[in-house]
């Protein structure tokens, strides 16, 4: 996986969260501002926590290491072709070799191609250290009219933050065991050809990404791009404790035994976190989400008002307190937000109901957030060692999706 380059494109994650001013700190409902809450600048100062992205181990079972690399339609290597001059579009395909049927998407991509009048298009095999960030970047640089990714949600994140305002159109073909963002763009997620073809006859949507900029416990920063969902503390914490092999098998419920085995030793951690141009908040949590779009497998709808072409970053913030406020969460998620939020009676039930202090929803342009020992995060599933502080912000309309022609866009 390439590191990104690190710095924001200011400098005030260097800072406090907006002002540094302990008497303007606010702490949410269910908790009260102690003592022992971090000053920001403390909470950002290096301490003794370990972790690094390099220290967390690659899933080698999915697939071989390495520089992701060029590949001739029937599969083998292949050193970058110079531009053919023809005035005729290209198509460039950037696929995960161990989540798809190789063969028939590079001969689909191939014979659709050719029927569109679009040059022969050109492959890329992404590794488990890369992801395919770096050769989006090459095909957009020699030219590519298209680009078209299959693989599981980390390669669509790392190929979504190179094409981040590119303007070029980007295909999801659904093809990894989560298909997150698919889901949550009602992308026909079982048969990659519809996907395909829409390449060549569809028609493309504005979405809205991500940019994380993320601070390390030794002052080094990072910038990455999440298309779905960021998180810091537990469930950065249960991604890291699923079994590869299960989640192989599997596929997304094996999330399930991961946090069976992360809440047996979860413990709260002490925050502070402001909005844009909010106030600053401390509290004390188990974790806080940063969604550009909410819904995950099975019909879970963990952040309903998140929506991914509205220009903004929810937050969910969870702090239950014991196992009665791990009841209050699973009841907001689930039963709350997946199940009564579908009928008006169940809504007319929510609106009626009090503010459930076990988790907290916001929605703004941006957030900042510091804690102190660093704690993992994760963004789309993915594993990015720890953090003594993450800003996250929204790039609205920074990616040009391909639709199928007459797709249903009015619930993005």
């Amino acid at each position: 996986m390439t590191a990104a380059s690190g710095t924001s494109d200011d400098d005030r994650a260097a800072d406090a969260p907006g002002p540094a001013d302990e008497a303007r700190a606010e702490e949410t409902p269910s908790d009260q501002v102690d003592a022992a809450a971090p000053d920001p600048k403390e909470a950002a100062a290096p301490d003794d926590v370990i972790r690094e992205p390099e220290d967390v181990e690659p899933d080698t079972a999915d697939g071989e290491g390495g520089e992701a690399r060029q590949v001739t339609p029937e599969g083998e290597p292949a050193p970058m072709e110079e531009p053919d001059g023809s005035p005729r579009k290209r198509a460039a395909l950037v696929y995960n070799p161990i989540k798809v049927d190789q063969e028939r998407l590079r001969d689909l991509v191939t014979r659709m191609s050719e029927s569109a009048g679009w040059a022969e298009p050109i492959f890329f095999e992404t590794t488990v250290d890369d992801l395919g960030d770096d050769v989006t970047r090459l095909a957009l640089e020699e030219g590519a009219d298209a680009v078209l990714v299959a693989g599981g949600d980390g390669t669509v994140r790392a190929v979504s933050e190179a094409m981040a305002g590119s303007d070029v159109p980007l295909t999801i073909v659904p093809s990894g065991t989560g298909n997150l963002l698919a889901r949550n763009l009602n992308l026909p997620l079982n048969d990659p050809e519809p996907m395909i073809a829409a390449t060549f006859a569809g028609t493309t949507h504005p979405i809205d990404i991500g940019f994380a900029d993320i601070r390390r416990h030794d002052g080094s920063r990072e910038r990455h791009a999440f298309v779905v969902m960021a998180g810091i503390g537990l469930d950065a914490a249960m991604i890291a404790n699923t079994n590869p092999q299960l989640k192989k098998s599997v596929g997304w419920v094996a999330y399930v035994d991961g946090a069976a085995r992360s809440l047996a030793t979860a413990k709260p951690f002490r925050v502070m976190y402001q909005m844009k141009e909010g106030r600053l908040h401390s509290a004390k949590v188990q974790s806080v989400l940063f969604a550009n779009c909410g819904a995950l497998p099975a019909g879970i709808a963990l952040i309903p008002e998140a929506s991914v072409a509205d220009g903004m970053l929810d937050v969910a913030v969870l702090q239950p307190t014991g196992w009665f406020g791990w009841i209050g969460v699973w009841r907001k998620v689930w039963w709350d937000n997946s199940v009564l939020r579908r009928f008006r009676a169940g809504r007319r039930v929510l609106e009626r109901r009090g503010r459930n202090s076990s988790v907290r929803f916001l929605q703004g342009e941006g957030i900042e957030l510091a804690t102190s020992p660093a704690q993992p995060i994760e963004l789309d599933g993915d594993e990015f060692g720890e953090a003594v502080r993450i800003r996250c912000t929204i790039q609205a309309g920074g990616l040009r999706v391909v639709m199928p022609d007459g797709h249903d866009t009015s619930r993005l």
